[in-house]
């Protein structure tokens, strides 16, 4: 059930895709929308130390740092509160970043069912020196479910669920059907098995399960590493959505959340639902 949804503005194009997700689940479910800013601007444009061969990289953080403005950022604020007039959904308020990145969606999504933001958009538009600890930082302090979408709009037909046989993965499975943020989606789910030996029970027991909450389902089990066959496999059965699990449970940075995860968020073309 989803009665609360809080949604990231930060004045890129994934804050209108934000908004179109936001007001199209919040009118399926009835539901509340609270919009937060997540600009520091005062840190806007500064990019950090840049290593050897990545000047390009950083030349192209700087043309993306200066397309996020204060009136970029209103603009996208006013857009969110217009589309959600037009689509007679409730927004509750607007809370506006004062502190360090992030520390306002961290504090308001304590009371909602699921946060929507660009996830990418940390990387691509520079919001911070440190994308992935920023990352880490809000799935470490409970923002999740997230809703992460692309730069583009697509509706969500077919959702793609990557079930590694984890408590993390199942977690991330049982939060999906939980919440059933689209009723009428298919699931398709997936296990890398990386060399490993076929496990037929492992798929058969999630699609079970997901059966008896009323989906659609289909498996495949794949020889492969998730890391880096996920997205393309995602792809080639043109998947609308990606439901990954995570663990923030051991201490270094990449274990935090995983090379997949992190991967997956940084090259993904299509929404990550992500939770644990």
């Amino acid at each position: 059930m989803i009665k609360r949804i809080l949604v990231g503005l930060g004045g890129t194009p994934y804050s209108k895709v934000s908004t179109q997700c936001a007001t199209e689940l919040a009118r399926l479910h009835q539901a509340q929308t609270t919009g937060v800013t997540v600009v520091d601007l005062g840190k806007m444009g500064k990019i950090g130390p840049v290593p050897a061969g990545a000047g390009f990289y950083a030349q192209r953080m700087r043309e993306r740092q200066f397309q996020v403005t204060r009136e970029g950022i209103e603009a996208a604020v006013a857009a969110f509160k217009e589309h959600c007039g037009n689509q007679k959904v409730v927004c509750r308020r607007i809370e506006y970043e004062q502190k360090d990145p992030f520390t306002a969606m961290i504090a308001e999504a304590r009371y909602n069912d699921l946060t929507i933001f660009g996830l990418r958009s940390i990387f691509d538009y520079g919001f911070t020196s440190d994308p992935d600890k920023a990352i880490v930082k809000l799935i470490s302090q409970g923002v999740r479910p997230i809703l992460a979408v692309a730069e583009t709009y697509r509706p969500v037909k077919k959702a793609l669920v990557a079930y590694s046989g984890s408590m993390e993965s199942a977690k991330a499975i049982r939060h999906f059907l939980h919440l059933k943020p689209w009723p009428d989606v298919s699931l398709h789910l997936v296990n890398f098995r990386e060399g490993a030996e076929p496990e037929p029970h492992l798929l058969k027991d999630a699609a079970d399960f997901c059966m008896a909450h009323g989906f659609e389902v289909q498996t495949d089990q794949v020889d492969g590493q998730a890391r880096k066959d996920l997205l393309p496999f995602a792809q080639k059965i043109d998947a609308d959505l990606i439901v990954m699990g995570n663990s923030v449970h051991k201490t270094l940075m990449k274990q935090l959340l995983g090379d997949t995860v992190l991967e997956t968020i940084k090259s993904a073309d299509r929404p990550l639902f992500l939770s644990q």
